[in-house]
């Protein structure tokens, strides 16, 4: 991998340290723990992918991530991107990321909410063919913040007539 290319790969338990850099820079008081993150890794049907950059020196920081839940209705956990690489796609390739496990999970669609004032993650997921489906009022409760909730139906994988019933 060449410097300053990014890449995709499960997050593990050893990147904590930084997810928790970037959970204080992007969540503030919405910000999940570390030992949230660690039941999240261990726990069945989850699926958390890191977004990596590969420096010059050859180290690979973790820059974005993102999580899943399985499940007929699969939800996303979380997306988060430093911002010193936004406005790079990366959010887009994790949020495509999960929507590819979801269809491998066998979801039919995935719900995700996200802040109201932050019109650019709506962009990202509309890109991502979610579309805006509810509002949770006062959802971040310690920014007293709604939520929009956002879907995505999901294609059924290809197959003969009526595999999609």
């Amino acid at each position: 991998m060449s410097p300053g290319e990014v890449r995709l790969r499960p997050l593990r338990r050893d990147d904590l340290d930084r997810v928790m850099e970037l959970e204080d820079q992007l969540f503030g008081a919405s910000a999940w723990s570390r030992g949230t993150y660690i039941d999240e890794l261990a726990a069945p049907g989850r699926t958390y992918v890191a977004a990596v950059v590969t420096t010059p020196e050859g180290a690979e920081p973790v820059v974005g991530y993102a999580g899943l839940a399985a499940g007929e209705e699969a939800m996303v956990m979380t997306v988060g991107v430093d911002a010193a690489y936004r406005r790079r796609g990366i959010g887009g390739r994790l949020v495509e990321a999960l929507l590819d496990q979801a269809r491998h999970d066998g979801a039919r669609s995935v719900l995700l909410e996200v802040r109201a004032s932050d019109e650019g993650a709506q962009r990202v997921y509309a890109r991502a063919g979610f579309a805006p489906v509810g509002r949770r009022r006062n959802y971040y409760q310690a920014e007293r913040e709604d939520a929009v909730v956002m879907r995505a139906l999901l294609r059924p994988r290809g197959g003969p007539i009526g595999a999609e019933l």
